[in-house]
């Protein structure tokens, strides 16, 4: 069953992509990046309210949030923290790249979430695993070449560099989300609705610096329907990854290559709309990065 969560994850996160490309395309990042994060936290308020003053209701929908301990808020603080910065980066660099170049580095998530899945919680690839791992690596590296047709050179292009490291960022989230769901036994919305207010705090104290002061940054950006859908459409994506979470047989691993089924909205679906070019080269690696997901996925 988590399997399924875990494919309605990346359906969500798929959108997700996609709507956050038109919403930073020409904008200001840091003021979108605050609205969807901020339009997130609004749709979880009311849950938050009901779970406050009339518990049974939202019990009952299993989306009641739960009164936590302290020391597990400085727990889900860490996890905002390292988003932030994680989206700060990937907001900055989808804004000058192209999406068919950003989409399948950030498939390179699970290469990290590998590794960590096999030294932090003992989980065991067979050799068909081991195989796509080295296959969605190569299909990368292979996407790194038709980037370079597109004048983007990756040792020398600093958005390169900031979409690595919000990939690795984003990773190391993803292993954490394991221990913040199961160690400390967070349900999806818990965790959600607190993630989401620290995040956003975050995220302000970032604009009050960067963005209320600069008038022509005020001036210059653009709100767009797409800025609270991508807040939403992460949230959904959120849910069922956390939900899958819970499942004690699912394998983060397993988990963080199943999202990267996202990939095919992403790639093809985003080059038609933003008509970018070598969609037809890009298709290569697309396959190889899908068939070594499918590996890793269906591995006895």
């Amino acid at each position: 069953m988590w399997m399924y969560l875990g494919l309605l994850a990346a359906l969500f996160l798929g959108l997700h992509n996609l709507c956050k490309k038109h919403a930073v395309q020409g904008n200001e990042v840091f003021p979108v990046l605050f609205g969807t994060i901020s339009a997130g936290l609004l749709l979880l308020v009311p849950f938050f309210v009901l779970s406050l003053f009339a518990p049974e209701i939202v019990k009952n929908i299993d989306l009641y949030i739960a009164s936590v301990p302290l020391a597990t808020h400085g727990f889900i603080l860490i996890k905002s923290c390292i988003m932030a910065a994680s989206w700060v980066l990937a907001y900055q660099a989808l804004k000058h790249l192209p999406i068919t170049i950003v989409t399948p580095i950030r498939s390179a998530g699970p290469f990290f979430t590998f590794l960590g899945a096999i030294l932090i919680y003992q989980e065991r690839p067979t050799y068909t695993q081991w195989i796509g791992f080295f296959l969605i690596i190569f299909s990368v590296i292979l996407y790194s070449k038709i980037g370079k047709k597109e004048g983007i050179h990756f040792k020398r292009n600093k958005w390169i560099l900031a979409i690595v490291a919000a990939t690795f960022l984003g990773a190391s989230s993803g292993l954490y989300d394991k221990f913040l769901i199961q160690n400390l036994n967070l349900t999806p919305q818990t965790l959600q609705f607190w993630f989401c207010f620290y995040t956003t705090a975050i995220l302000f104290i970032i604009l009050c610096f960067t963005f209320f002061r600069n008038q022509e940054k005020r001036n210059a950006f653009k709100f767009r329907w797409t800025i609270p859908a991508v807040g939403v459409l992460l949230q959904l994506a959120d849910y069922y990854y956390f939900k899958a979470l819970q499942d004690p047989d699912a394998l983060i691993m397993l988990l963080s290559a199943i999202k990267r089924s996202q990939i095919l909205i992403a790639v093809v679906v985003g080059g038609l709309i933003f008509k970018e070019q070598n969609k037809r080269k890009k298709l290569i690696p697309l396959i190889g990065i899908m068939l070594g997901v499918a590996l890793i996925l269906y591995s006895k």
